[in-house]
């Protein structure tokens, strides 16, 4: 049996996965907010429930929102900011008493569909987390890219591509810099761009934004349509770079179906090349398909 465990900034799933792949049980549980130790409890915990109902031990993997660095062996990069510095594989080792595999969310992610899912047959595929954060992992020919500093993918932390003067300089994003691509893709950065432009004060979420667009409403179509094109800028650069065959959007802004035609439609004008063939894709395994990846950590015996 394989655990996968998929740490997201609000949320944590556990999945338990049989030698075929198919699902033997799967649990959603609320994060911990700004807690170290009450993470590690969580997981802990999750994977002991999981264990308890299928009355089998599994290997672990587990993706995190960040990477663990080369050099120290300790969380760096990541949004759910009370995980950076800390020796969070050491410290599961010792919990769970086995040795585990953590992997960037992203790039969990990326395994999953090009395993067995919407990417399965490209050779270059880019996997998308547009959520809590936004993130990105790289799979090719059958390997999924690490990187020398482990952090393949990270097109988040990147400038907003071909940026609007009133885009200058940017949000300041928590890794230090201003106008990170995470700060206008990521939910939070969607939903404060449409209260901010808008002057609006009561909060939204990014679901009710694009509700009311889909019922006519100008303010919130405008957000929608401005978030559509930098997310064809941002991804052209990558295609610009990588040229993927395939790009999988996966956490919860990619159940926006518009996205799906209407960035393909405007990211030729910003791609280098005559013909744009990569196709733009939605997860088969929908938005939990990083904790299937994060199972996969542990390949076939």
């Amino acid at each position: 049996m394989r655990i996968g465990i998929d740490l997201g900034g609000t949320k944590i799933e556990g999945i338990a996965l049989d030698d075929a792949g198919e699902e033997l049980t799967r649990k959603r549980i609320d994060a911990p907010q700004g807690n170290y130790q009450n993470t590690l409890n969580a997981i802990v915990d999750l994977i002991s429930d999981i264990e308890s109902k299928t009355k089998l031990t599994g290997s672990v993997g587990i993706g995190i929102p960040g990477t663990l660095s080369p050099q120290s062996g300790l969380v760096k990069n990541a949004n759910s900011t009370w995980l950076i510095g800390q020796p969070l594989q050491t410290n599961l080792e010792t919990l769970l008493k086995r040795t585990i595999r953590i992997e960037n969310d992203a790039n969990c992610f990326v395994v999953s569909e090009a395993t067995d899912g919407a990417a399965k047959d490209a050779e270059i595929s880019f996997g998308v987390i547009i959520g809590t954060g936004t993130g990105g992992g790289i799979y090719v020919r059958g390997q999924s890219i690490v990187g020398a500093n482990a952090i393949a993918g990270e097109w988040g932390h990147n400038s907003l591509p071909w940026p609007t003067l009133d885009e200058l300089p940017g949000r300041e994003c928590y890794c230090g810099k201003n106008g990170c691509i995470e700060t206008w893709l990521s939910g939070p950065g969607f939903v404060n761009d449409h209260l901010s432009i808008n002057k609006l004060i009561s909060p939204s979420t990014a679901k009710e934004i694009v509700l009311q667009a889909e019922d006519g409403n100008e303010y919130a179509q405008a957000s929608l349509q401005l978030y559509t094109e930098r997310l064809a800028k941002s991804l052209a650069s990558i295609i610009n770079v990588l040229d993927p065959d395939v790009i999988v959007l996966g956490g919860g802004m990619s159940n926006i179906k518009q996205l799906y035609t209407a960035v393909p439609e405007r990211w030729g004008k910003y791609v280098f090349s005559d013909l744009v063939t990569t196709q733009l894709v939605p997860p088969k395994h929908g938005d939990s398909s990083g904790v299937r990846g994060a199972a996969w950590l542990w390949p076939q015996a």
